[in-house]
């Protein structure tokens, strides 16, 4: 059996993809390593560049963009790996990152997922280890107030009490580079696709901590990632993503009167952005950006924020 199958979910970021490929090729690995490409009908050259340049690499090339769920779970069901890593394209793997992932998930048979320390492109540590999410937290959290949070709210949330390069059990790494064993796979399932994109991997890891796995964040295991260079693509689209799984989180999780009480919030929050970008733009302050702010805002309050999948 394959000991790891590196998935990597891309569109439209060849030279990006090309980057990831070259450092995870070039790296040290396990020996029965199985890279599979999924390409979510990227129009940028990115299937014909990964055959010509990457043959040995597995290909899947969907017709129609899946999402981040879909089109990790299209990786995830053709891997045969003992371990599924999946991995962005805008990532880089730095020395014996997957060697150590492998070796220190193979030593410990009640972890289920294990994420590297994510690096910011200049060397700084990027957040990437969390606490499951309060009501409080969802409110602040990415949001126009977050500045205004209570700071033992966002502290917490953030694992701000405990040292970057300390090897320990989390609720929840996140997805732009995670190990997971197969045998958790197998008990909780795959990505949900009622998440298009944002909070899946949330979502996932708390189904698979709550089917008894541990989930641990390993600093000695290193990933530079560049950030969100896919969904900076269309910046109203990806407010509507990361808000509406917000909201189908909560849903999921805590049950409908809190997700209708965040999703009132959010949308109270966008419709008083909507009118301070617009009284910005009347008064001449740099009315081109306004003017497309206000559109990505007004386009987040006709989306309702609403999911167009129930939260099972």
């Amino acid at each position: 059996m394959v000991d790891l199958s590196v998935v990597v979910l891309s569109w439209n970021v060849r030279d990006l993809l090309r980057q990831c490929l070259r450092s995870t090729l070039a790296n040290n690995r396990p020996a029965a390593t199985e890279i599979i490409v999924v390409d979510n009908a990227s129009g940028d050259g990115s299937v014909e560049m990964v055959r010509a340049e990457f043959p040995d690499v597995r290909l899947i090339v969907n017709v129609t963009n899946r999402g981040y769920t879909g089109g990790n779970n299209d990786g995830i069901a053709a891997a045969t790996g003992r371990y599924a890593l999946v991995l962005n394209p805008d990532t880089q793997i730095v020395g014996d990152a997957l060697v150590t992932l492998v070796q220190y998930a193979d030593a410990r048979p009640d972890v289920g997922v294990v994420g590297p320390q994510l690096l910011n492109p200049d060397g700084g540590v990027q957040s990437s280890r969390r606490r499951f999410p309060t009501l409080l937290t969802g409110l602040f959290e990415s949001t126009w107030l977050q500045s205004l949070a209570p700071r033992g709210v966002l502290r917490d949330y953030y694992v701000q009490d405990r040292p970057d390069g300390e090897t320990q059990e989390v609720d929840w790494v996140m997805g732009a580079c995670l190990l997971v064993r197969r045998e958790a796979i197998q008990q909780v399932g795959m990505l949900d696709e009622g998440f298009f994109m944002y909070s899946e991997e949330l979502d996932w890891c708390r189904r698979i901590k709550h089917a008894g796995w541990k989930i641990v964040y390993l600093p000695t295991a290193q990933v530079i990632h560049h950030v969100g260079k896919s969904s900076e693509q269309v910046v109203a689209q990806r407010h509507i993503y990361f808000q509406t799984s917000k909201v189908r989180y909560f849903r999921k999780h805590h049950g409908a009167l809190a997700a209708g009480v965040l999703r009132f919030a959010l949308l109270a929050m966008y419709l008083a952005q909507l009118v301070l970008e617009a009284a910005k733009g009347a008064l001449g302050h740099k009315r081109e950006m306004r003017r497309e702010r206000a559109r990505a805002y007004w386009q987040v309050l006709r989306s309702g924020l609403r999911s167009d999948r129930s939260a099972e």
